[in-house]
């Protein structure tokens, strides 16, 4: 039996981890979400993924660089979509990310993550 692919969320607010949750979910893809408190990042479930959704701006001692890069290391084969609201992706996270997208831009999002699943 086929199961879904895992998306990986990675914010720091809970209701966007919930907003793209929903969005995930409705594309037909199981989420994953993880909330980044200033602390640091909450446990990452050590089965599989298959994408990751990235926050830029991060209310944590960690940054988003350092995150993708963690992630980058334990999930090498899955794409990680940086979102943001700046109008590029900054240099300081740009080896680490597959693509970029705007917050604020659902149907790219959408779009985006259908690209990597095709037939999805």
């Amino acid at each position: 039996m086929p199961t879904n692919p895992r998306v990986l969320i990675i914010d720091d607010d809970p209701s966007h981890l919930d907003i793209y949750g929903i969005m995930v979910q409705m594309a037909g893809f199981e989420p994953v979400p993880v909330l980044v408190k200033f602390s640091g990042v909450d446990p990452v479930p050590d089965s599989a993924i298959d994408l990751v959704l990235l926050d830029y701006r991060l209310n944590s001692v960690k940054t988003a660089p350092e995150i993708a890069q963690e992630i980058r290391a334990r999930f090498p084969e899955a794409p990680i979509i940086l979102l943001s609201d700046l109008w590029s992706p900054p240099s300081d996270v740009a080896p680490f990310i597959t693509q970029f997208v705007r917050k604020g831009e659902p149907a790219k999002l959408l779009e985006v993550l259908s690209s990597h699943f095709p037939g999805k």
